[in-house]
This record gives C-alpha cells, structure tokens and sequence, in this order.
C-alpha cells in the first residue's frame, strides 16, 4: 500500500466525465414480452423481509393461487430521481430479455401502486446469497469456489451471448438455490451491448454504475487503459470475487481498511497484481492470474476459463447450502 500511495502523488488520476443526460422514460413502463406468470400485486401475501438495498426492498412472498413462492422487489423513486427510474427501467426490460437456468428468473414487472415506484416478481432463491455464505463460513474450499466459478462462467457466457453485461458482479448478487445452484441476479447496474465494443441501449454509458469495490481497471480508468465495452470488466470481477472466497475478506485492501473509490482507484490502476496466498493451488492461483490481468485483451475469455484446469476441478456446489441454510 505504501508503494500505491507514493505512485498516487506522483501520477495525476484522471476520472471520467458523466454521462450526458438522455431521455427518462415514463412510467407506468410497459413492456411487449413481459413474462406473465404474476401479473397482480393482488395475488401476493408478504412473509417477510428478504433484504434492503439502496433502491428498494426485497419480500419472500407466496402467490396466493398457487402457493409458489417469488421474491418481490420492489424499486421506489423519489419526485426527481431521473437515474433511477431510468436504472429501473433498463433492469425491467433486461429481465425481460433473459431466460437461462444460470441467471434469476423474473416472473412478472408490475406497475406498484403509483408512479414512485415499480415491481419485479422474481424467482426466490432460498439459499441467500454468496455473501451470506460468507458471512457465515468466512472461507470456502477450492473445490466449491471451482464450482462456484463454473457455474458464474456459464451465466456470464449465456448473458454475453445476449449482449449483456451485468456490470456488479459480487457475491450479493450470487444467489444460491435449495440445492446449491448458483445464479446471477440484479441487473441495475447492466447494460445492453451490441458487440464487444460500445453501447447500443441503456442510456449511456454509466461508467461508475455498479460496486466500485469489484470494478476492473478500464471500469476507473477508461482514458488510460481503454474501452473493453464491458464484458472483460464482468471476468475480472469474477475474480476478486473467487479470491474474496478463499481469503475470507475483501481481497484488495488491507485487512481492516475501507475500500472507498479513491483507495481502490489507486490500487486497482497502480497497485501490484492482487495477492494470492500461498496456500492456493497452482491452478487456482493461474486461474486467478487470467482474471486479474489488468490490461483487458489479455484478460482470460469466458470460454478460456471454462476450459481451465481449475473450472475442470470443480465439484458440485450443493456444500454452499449443507449447514448453513434450512429450507
């Protein structure tokens, strides 16, 4: 760290400007291929509480006609909160757009009493999520993290296909199922790509959307280490996030200090490659190297990775759930 600081007063950082601003589409908003399996609040008993987040609330909900149990999140707006209805309205239309066993369900976008606010019926994941996992374990073993990554690369590869990049990759956004399955979820920070290089929907480009805590070099810095158009960003977060598993914090600063952005900048951009421990397997630790490649053309691929000899390792993720989660 001492090395990152000295570096930080000699180089002049430079952060991207925002975006300009675009167009706030209306709500209610209404979408042509909506999956219709809820399509009235009307129809849901609330449990309880999932989880907050700084947009909204998550509910464990049952359907009243048919017993099924779904996650409700419910996204809410203040008067002027441009961003954020506009943030909303691109997780909706992605959700609409996917359909993979590897990525959470949405079964239905509904309109949430008023224009303040708006409805995701989801797929409710009774395992958590990888950070709970975490919390309550700390560390995992190399072979989970190996299923654990498998299974990510799968999704990634899936929503790469469709043009998207999720942009918060991290392991709240992991969820895990019944049986261990892990699925990608949350898509406010993503965004639609019509190749590998440059936006096609998603009013603008949003270069500080997400975590910054699990953002790649180019996601800081674009100007100094170029545009990927965003999929190269999606494997490197991949990656602190399996190192995050096997060291049992944050990886990326030291041990009790506070990854805020302008630490983080300085490390992810100047700092030295991610420290491995010693403990970790060859594989693991080659694995981890193709992940973490700053420069991101030649930064590991999904298919690469899922052809490592680490993802080849991997076991089933069902140890996610075994004492730990009752359903």
């Amino acid at each position: 760290m001492t090395m990152v600081r000295e570096r930080r007063h000699q180089q002049a950082l430079r952060l991207p400007l925002p975006p300009p601003p675009v167009a706030v589409p209306e709500f209610p908003y209404h979408f042509s291929d909506s999956p219709g399996t809820v399509d009235r609040l009307s129809d849901l008993e609330k449990l309880s509480v999932v989880g907050h987040g700084s947009s909204g609330t998550v509910y464990k909900v049952r359907h009243l006609r048919t017993n099924s149990l779904f996650a409700l999140k419910v996204l809410r707006f203040g008067p002027n909160a441009a961003d954020a209805r506009r943030q909303a309205a691109r997780e909706a239309d992605i959700l609409t757009r996917v359909d993979s066993p590897l990525v959470v369900r949405c079964h239905g976008v509904l309109e949430g009493g008023g224009e303040d606010r708006l409805c995701l019926v989801m797929e409710y994941m009774a395992g958590g999520s990888l950070h709970d996992v975490l919390r309550a374990r700390r560390r995992l073993p190399e072979g989970l993290i190996a299923g654990v990554a498998g299974r990510v690369l799968e999704g990634l590869r899936y929503l790469h296909g469709m043009g998207v990049v999720h942009r918060d990759i991290k392991p709240s956004n992991l969820l895990i199922g019944s049986h261990g399955e892990v699925k990608i979820a949350d898509f406010g920070a993503s965004r639609v790509v019509a190749a590998a290089m440059g936006p096609s929907s998603g009013g603008g480009d949003d270069a500080c959307a997400g975590t910054c805590a699990y953002m790649s070099p180019e996601r800081f810095d674009s100007e100094g280490f170029g545009d990927s158009g965003g999929f190269a960003g999606d494997i490197w977060a991949l990656g602190v996030v399996l190192l995050e598993c096997f060291v049992g914090r944050f990886p990326l600063v030291d041990a009790g200090e506070r990854p805020d952005w302008a630490t983080l900048m300085c490390v992810v951009c100047f700092g030295g490659p991610p420290a491995v421990p010693d403990a970790a397997s060859p594989e693991f630790r080659s694995f981890l190297g193709r992940c973490l490649e700053k420069d991101w053309r030649k930064r590991g691929t999904v298919g690469e990775l899922l052809s490592h000899p680490f993802v080849a390792k991997c076991c089933s993720t069902e140890g996610l759930v075994e004492d730990t989660f009752h359903t």
